[in-house]
């Protein structure tokens, strides 16, 4: 009966040392995770497809303004924003040169470097999905918090005029695909992209 009881005992303790080992493998993944290992991470991502829901809350309304649409990314620096619902409207953003299409109007075209505060708001898009850490850091300050499974960028604006019109960007994701996307104005307005990849992540 003894012996019976110590060998549960000691599989009891096993157990616990096994939990234990797991439980401190766990937390030290979490510590190793960094800015680093994210933007690896999101470097490997090489193109993607998937829809959008976003909201858009604006003082001057009591409801928030919705659009839904597809999204498509080809690295390093192809990105499509197709909005299909209220109104068809496409955003292709390739290289320096932005293009925008509304409903049945003409395509207009602008250069980035013309207009570097968009070009500043566009870089911490691309440049996320990319995985530049060095880019984002030129025009951000930027904050991360959680683990792999499921991370928060935090972008502050390092220029003044830039902090005139963005207070602070939000991207979440869990490993390498972005899932939320956000942007909280300096005026108060805000809007929340959530993002779902085609696959279903």
């Amino acid at each position: 009966m003894l012996n019976k009881f110590a060998r549960h005992l000691m599989l009891i303790k096993k157990i616990a040392l096994a939990a234990s080992i797991s439980l401190l493998t766990d937390t030290a993944v979490a510590q190793d995770f960094g800015l680093a290992e994210l933007m690896s991470l999101l470097a490997q991502r090489k193109s993607s497809h998937a829809t959008f829901v976003e909201r858009k809350f604006l003082k001057v309304l009591e409801q928030p303004v919705e659009s839904s649409g597809e999204l498509e990314y080809v690295a390093p620096s192809l990105v499509k924003k197709q909005t299909l619902k209220p109104k068809p409207e496409l955003l292709i953003l390739d290289g320096e040169k932005l293009s925008i299409e509304s409903g049945n109007k003409r395509r207009k075209t602008f250069n980035l470097q013309d207009h570097p505060e968009v070009s500043t708001f566009v870089t911490s898009i691309r440049a996320t999905l990319s995985g530049d850490l060095s880019a984002l850091e030129n025009y951000y300050a930027v904050g991360l918090t959680g683990s792999q499974q499921q991370w928060q960028l935090l972008l502050t604006p390092k220029q003044p005029q830039l902090l005139k019109l963005i207070k602070q960007i939000r991207i979440d994701g869990t490993q390498g695909f972005v899932s939320t996307i956000a942007f909280e104005q300096a005026d108060g307005d805000r809007s929340e992209m959530v993002i779902t990849s085609d696959d279903g992540k």
